[in-house]
């Protein structure tokens, strides 16, 4: 059952009646047990998705089965499932029962998907290195003394781990793009409006996007395809047309791409990631591609802007955890104010109160003017000359994280030296824009390195061709 490396084979294999999908669900749930310390999964559905995987058998037996019939699908802790725990790797949030699903989750159930679990994250989607989870840290499956990213670090190992086909996480600021990096596979963060909004746990509302984690670049573009589109119960999801990104992805054209001076002479970058991504641009450019250095000076102000703006939205969204309607009540207190105080106290991990003290200052009268307008005036810069670069260029690449999977503990103790982990990949974040992590080689010990590219708003469909153009270019 090993050789399933991409649904492309699952589906042949279920056509030529050499295996069922209860065997499929039954060999994955065979290796959560196995590798049950890497600590992906914070609960696995083998009930449900046995009576799943026999259902969608009965659809194949009928010849009624949907275009996913066969993948296996695990779902980041911060997405609801109805009849489901959903805790977003929260204390505050523990026993708490989803009563709907997810439309992204629900519209790739409707094609027989097969949900088998939910997967560890940072608490509340809040980290870089899934260490700040109330279920325990992820270990990465190539060194388990190394992070596996986060937040999604559990989608991430889920899927390099072959604990799943497929899995979603969500990227607020390169939670799906930089775990994907670290762990040697392929993460795409979509437009942001691209896939509904409905049933995510929220954590910065004008940032967040559901992204998802694949060993292929069909297999992505096809569970992006199934998933994306207008949403009724999401006013922010975006009506325009959904393309079949899957059947796309052959690509052609001579393209113009244009690479950041500023992220290849960080001083923060890995010496070999810098050579790895030097060597694709040169591949590109002796195949006939245009390859051009642009300078891009609001770099510095990347970070700054988007760190000011998420945790001003995580203070306004976490509010709502107060222990008066759902999830943990400090049993210690005595009186209104105190069951506010020692319920948000004690069901909040350090992160999470952190960044919902300094959204809170950001948004105070005294300093809203100069912290939270100034950083959206900066936004609106950095979208802006992200889009006319994109207009000009048809795709941006750059290293996906300023080095590979560092070791636990190595940033705990240095909150600004984590967020640093986030320096290339906020850009789409802050700019709406679509972004693909794709595997470039390893460093010296062995560990993945991640390539970045970025496209123009709702350019999905060239992305993925791109993006599949380049994993054969260099493999």
């Amino acid at each position: 059952m090993e050789k399933f490396s991409s649904f492309d084979e699952i589906k042949k294999s279920l056509e030529n009646r050499e295996t069922d999908c209860r065997a499929i669900v039954t060999h994955y749930l065979e290796n959560i047990t196995t590798k049950a310390h890497l600590n992906a999964f914070v609960e696995v559905y083998k009930q449900s998705a046995l009576e799943q995987a026999d259902l969608v058998d009965e659809k194949i037996t009928k010849g009624k089965a949907g275009k996913l019939a066969g993948m296996v699908i695990g779902i980041k802790d911060v997405l609801c499932y109805a009849g489901h725990e959903a805790n977003a790797s929260s204390n505050i949030l523990k026993g708490f029962q989803s009563q709907f699903t997810t439309t992204a989750v629900q519209r790739l159930i409707d094609e027989d998907a097969i949900i088998i679990g939910r997967l560890n994250c940072d608490e509340f989607g809040m980290g870089s290195s899934n260490e700040n989870s109330a279920h325990g840290k992820v270990l990465n499956a190539m060194d388990e003394t190394r992070v596996p990213g986060g937040s999604s670090g559990g989608s991430a190992v889920a899927v390099q781990a072959n604990l799943c086909t497929v899995s979603l996480g969500t990227d607020t600021g390169g939670s799906v793009r930089q775990p994907a990096a670290f762990t040697g596979v392929i993460g795409m963060k979509p437009t942001y409006s691209r896939v509904s909004r409905w049933g995510l746990i929220a954590y910065a509302s004008t940032f967040d996007t559901i992204g998802i984690f694949s060993k292929t670049i069909r297999d992505n573009a096809l569970v992006m395809e199934i998933m994306a589109g207008h949403d009724e119960f999401d006013s922010t999801s975006s009506r325009k047309p959904v393309l079949h990104y899957s059947e796309l992805l052959h690509f052609e054209k001579k393209a113009k791409v244009a690479y950041l001076k500023e992220t290849l002479e960080s001083p923060a970058l890995q010496q070999e990631i810098k050579e790895n991504t030097l060597a694709v641009l040169e591949k590109l450019q002796s195949e006939g591609h245009e390859v051009t250095e642009v300078q891009f000076p609001l770099l510095k102000y990347l970070l700054p802007t988007y760190y000011i703006l998420t945790t001003a939205e995580a203070s306004s969204n976490l509010s709502r955890f107060d222990g008066v309607k759902y999830g943990y009540r400090s049993p210690n207190a005595h009186n209104l104010e105190s069951m506010y105080k020692l319920t948000r106290s004690e069901g909040f991990g350090e992160e999470v109160k952190r960044r919902i003290m300094l959204g809170t200052f950001v948004l105070s009268a005294s300093y809203y003017d100069a912290y939270f307008t100034k950083a959206q005036q900066v936004r609106r810069l950095i979208k802006d000359f992200t889009e006319n670069l994109l207009n000009e260029f048809d795709y941006i690449i750059m290293p996906t994280t300023p080095s590979t999977a560092f070791k636990f503990g190595e940033h705990s103790g240095d909150p600004v030296a984590m967020y640093l982990e986030d320096l290339f990949t906020v850009q789409a974040s802050v700019s709406g824009v679509p972004a693909i992590s794709i595997p470039n080689g390893k460093d010296k010990s062995g560990m993945p390195i991640g390539l970045q590219v970025i496209s123009n708003s709702f350019k999905e469909a060239e992305l993925y061709a791109f993006s599949n153009y380049l994993t054969e270019l260099t493999s």
